[in-house]
């Protein structure tokens, strides 16, 4: 029993040692004939680079020689190693793009400089974003993306540059290495989950996240520590007895215990500390991998795995029958082993392994084999296929929004009425579905049936649904409210994307009506007091019917419109009369955000107390003190909760007025709708009108106007309901 190996920081290697070193882990899957250029390159690097120091003091050449390090451990190819030698040197040391060519080639020539170009992008994060225009940043996604596309070798350097960089982030000022991190957070590690390269992901994530967070990190890390002996103990046991059952089963096996990602563990911690779970009861803190010959083999591996310990319901999943989009394959599952403890067991065949770790790198792994990689354009299908929809997008904004969730979406896996697997982003909805099958299908859409039983078209598809999409005849067209974040109709880029040039086909004029229809509802609807031109002028357009067009057609939606307004109008001007309520003092629970709470009237918490939460039957979350004498005694430990205390926020009270068709539960319908926004009702009344309509007034108490647009939005969805409005001080 071992534990796998993962990508690590390389020391410091002198002169005599670094190229030697670089060469011998180039040989364990290079031929000796391509070992030339790479001695060329470090040659050429160390001369441009001489007397260059880095802000660490160490020799500058240390930088692209740790890259190239980590690009061999990818098991790249000769030229992508030279390239990783070489990257620093035409920004660093002013060396024409043209030298590198006469000396290394075309193809090493090309590589450099699309690093060197991708070395000038910078992703804004964080406050830097505000400062930073939409249409700058979503260049910089435009440019990084090409760059990819046409050779995704830019971009794997690139990620082994930054993975040295962030290794020796303690050189840099604190802000700066924040930024840094952030970025890697943001951008660069889901970037490298995407191309399914799952070392440097877990490496980027890791180190991005002692940086961002360094007393969480610190802490998980000691609490592994501290159970390493334990679990390394548990390990050689439970993998001894598999690797015997395995055995016992006639199947050749290598049994693995899985390193421990603290990133990917405070992911979990969070998830768990949200149904009352905590760090001891994450299931693959203690976790074996199975390396079979093939695929049958897995399965037979299998059903050894759950004859010997009995599988967790819920806890499995076949990533063999239904590989990832960045080709991850692999059956996970989860048993009580030995002791009763949860065991996470991932099986898979070596090449899975080799896939599962280095992603679209192992292409020239197979290349350089000669073995010749012939899946290689299907795997980056999807890039190939996100440009090409991008052709499409115009606005800046538009493009941002598309790049974050089609470029870094978790999958669901759902099927056609013939039984074909189709993966969306997680959250999608059958209107995601249709406009994914065919454009045609999504505009025709009036419904959906998911296994056989109708959803509303807002409904979030789960792993194996299978989905019929039902069509009208006529040309209907897509609806508007299917654009409103809201209301959650739509959840991919490429479906808005169709949504929106439907619209724009439509009559302009139709467009400029429909679209100063929308302002006036919202403006209205917010109680705000803005001219059309001060609108149109927020989003840069100068000539007020281009920007109502805009809206009717979908171009821009009312959520941006009220996101634009609320940074305009914040803080909100509470009720005229009516000051902002300070809140009582806010707490965190279960690691989900400030909910509305209660104090236990038996212990009186302040802030400042160790506090801890109780699961009222009815009346939400009590807190108390962790040594109050109910909790001492409480017998139900279940119901107890992690709770922290929180910033103090206020809130303010709004009077919103509905007018709505009549019915049974409606008021009900209302409340949970509200609810749901975690936003408090201070009061509510409602009169019937005597023509089978109603009106109802009601208080909320928001944080600002995000919240209340957010909410008033979701309240118009609600069945039966004709108009949400502010209430204007005095009204009847």
């Amino acid at each position: 029993m071992k534990l796998d190996t993962e990508i690590h920081s390389h020391g410091p290697l002198d002169d005599g040692s670094a190229l030697e070193s670089l060469l011998t882990r180039v040989r364990e899957y290079l031929p000796a004939t391509k070992l030339g250029i790479i001695r060329d390159a470090y040659a050429f690097a160390a001369q441009a680079h001489e007397g260059q120091l880095r802000r660490s003091g160490e020799p500058f050449l240390e930088h692209p020689l740790h890259t190239a390090m980590t690009v061999t451990e990818l098991w790249m190819d000769a030229a992508t190693v030279a390239a990783a030698l070489l990257h620093d040197v035409p920004e660093d040391c002013a060396v024409p793009m043209a030298e590198i060519e006469a000396r290394f080639g075309k193809e090493v020539a090309r590589l450099v400089d699309g690093t060197t170009k991708l070395g000038r992008i910078s992703f804004a994060v964080g406050e830097e974003s505000v400062a930073r225009s939409s249409e700058e940043q979503a260049a910089n996604l435009r440019k990084m993306l090409v760059a990819m596309a046409q050779d995704i070798r830019v971009v794997i350097i690139k990620l082994a540059d930054r993975l040295h960089n962030l290794q020796t982030l303690e050189a840099m000022p604190a802000d700066k290495r924040r930024l840094i991190a952030q970025e890697t957070m943001d951008i660069y590690a889901p970037l490298a989950h995407r191309l399914g390269m799952w070392r440097t992901k877990w490496a980027l994530e890791d180190l991005a996240f002692r940086h961002l967070n360094p007393d969480t990190y610190h802490r998980i890390a000691r609490l592994l520590s501290a159970r390493r002996a334990s679990r390394e103990r548990y390990i050689e046991e439970a993998g001894a007895l598999l690797v015997r059952e395995l055995k016992a089963a006639n199947i050749e096996a290598e049994v693995t215990g899985r390193p421990k990602h603290i990133y990917s563990i405070y992911t979990k911690m969070e998830k768990y500390a949200a149904i009352g779970k905590d760090f001891s009861e994450i299931y693959d803190l203690h976790a074996l991998r199975i390396l079979v010959n093939n695929i049958p083999d897995c399965y037979t591996a299998l059903g050894v795995v759950h004859n010997l310990w009995r599988p967790i319901p819920g806890q499995f999943d076949d990533y063999i029958a239904n590989s990832k989009e960045n080709m991850y394959q692999s059956i996970h599952t989860t048993v009580i082993g030995i002791g009763g403890r949860p065991l996470e067991v991932q099986i898979r065949t070596y090449d899975m392994h080799h896939i599962a770790e280095y992603g679209v790198a192992a292409h020239w792994r197979y290349k350089e084999g000669g073995k010749g990689d012939v899946r290689f354009e299907e795997k980056l299908a999807w890039l190939r296929q996100l440009l090409e929809w991008h052709k499409e997008v115009s606005g800046a904004e538009e493009f941002m929004e598309s790049v974050k969730t089609d470029l870094f979406p978790d999958q669901v896996f759902v099927f056609t009425p013939k039984g074909e697997i189709k993966d969306l982003p997680t959250g999608s909805t059958p209107i995601d579905f249709a406009y994914l099958i065919h454009t045609d299908l999504g505009n025709k859409c009036i419904g959906a049936k998911v296994n056989g039983r109708l959803v509303s078209l807002n409904y979030q598809l789960q792993h194996g649904d299978a989905v019929e999409i039902l069509t009208t005849k006529g040309a209907r067209g897509p609806s508007r409210d299917w654009l409103n974040l809201n209301l959650g109709y739509v959840k991919t880029s490429h479906a808005r994307s169709k949504i929106r040039q439907w619209f724009k086909r439509q009559e302009r004029s139709d467009n400029i009506q429909h679209g100063k229809e929308m302002l006036e509802k919202e403006l209205k609807r917010l109680g705000l007091s803005v001219s059309e031109e001060e609108v149109a002028h927020l989003f840069k357009h100068d000539k007020v019917g281009d920007f109502l067009a805009a809206l009717g057609c979908g171009e821009i939606t009312i959520h941006q419109v009220s996101s634009r307004l609320v940074a305009q109008e914040e803080p909100p001007a509470p009720t005229t009369g009516t000051p902002s309520l300070p809140r009582t003092p806010s707490i965190q629970v279960l690691g989900v955000g400030d909910l509305l709470t209660q104090m236990a009237r038996c212990c009186n918490p302040v802030p400042g107390d160790d506090i801890i939460g109780y699961i009222t039957r009815t009346r939400g979350v009590t807190v108390h003190r962790k040594n109050c004498v109910n909790v001492v005694r409480e017998t139900e430990r279940e119901r107890l909760v992690p709770v922290s205390w929180g910033r103090d926020v206020n809130v303010y009270p709004v009077a919103i007025q509905i007018e709505a068709w009549d019915r049974v539960g409606l008021v009900r319908d209302v409340s949970t709708t509200i609810s749901d926004d975690k936003v408090n009702i201070a009061s509510i009344s409602a009169r019937e009108n005597g023509d089978r309509t109603m009106t109802i007034h009601l208080t909320v108490e928001t944080t600002g106007l995000a919240q209340l647009s957010r909410v008033m939005s979701r309240l118009e969805g609600v069945k039966g309901i004709l108009s949400v409005n502010r209430r204007v001080e005095g009204a009847k």
